[in-house]
């Protein structure tokens, strides 16, 4: 038998912590928790419509070869910037989907392996950008926002920068 470390009490501290400050607060805890849930579901409707249409556009763009006409197009580019076209692909779906853009990345690990420049800066895009049109999508559904204020090619742009210095830290770092 193994001793127990602070990692493994931490979800149960925390579930202790949430009924004592229920109990010391004088809260029924099922009654803000059904709160909570009916509000959880309210937003989950708001957001889906616009998960569903990011979804499908995704699917759309790579069944017709949407994708492989914009990766072909930018490559020259990218190859100029030191960006390697096998990763280009990813680079588009990073800011789109999450999932879509885990999935190629495992694809393109499988073909080029984890130990490739290829692979690592594949690696370090996956860490250093965000699924942009996703988060977006979810938290203006979800506080009902109509007008961005810029915050789309703002994070774009940083979606950007985040592709360009993935291959510069792996230049740097690892060659």
């Amino acid at each position: 038998m193994t001793a127990l470390g602070i990692g493994d009490l931490a979800v149960p501290l925390v579930i202790v912590l949430v009924f004592l400050t229920a109990a010391v607060r004088r809260k029924d805890l099922f009654a803000v928790f059904l709160t909570g849930a009916k509000e959880g579901l309210s937003t989950t409707a708001n957001v889906l419509p616009a998960l569903v249409l990011l979804m499908t556009v995704i699917g759309m763009a790579r069944a017709s070869g949407l994708l492989d006409l914009l990766t072909d197009t930018v490559a020259p580019l990218a190859e100029k910037l030191g960006f390697p076209a096998e990763v280009l692909p990813l680079a588009m779906l990073r800011p789109l989907s999450g999932s879509g853009a885990l999935a190629f990345f495992e694809e393109l690990l499988g073909e080029v392996g984890t130990e490739s420049y290829e692979g690592r800066v594949a690696a370090v895009l996956m860490g250093g950008t965000e699924t942009t049109f996703y988060t977006a999508a979810v938290y203006f559904g979800a506080v009902e926002v109509r007008k961005g204020n810029g915050a789309i090619p703002a994070a774009l742009t940083a979606d950007f920068a985040g592709m360009v210095v993935s291959a510069l830290a792996v230049r740097l770092f690892f060659q």
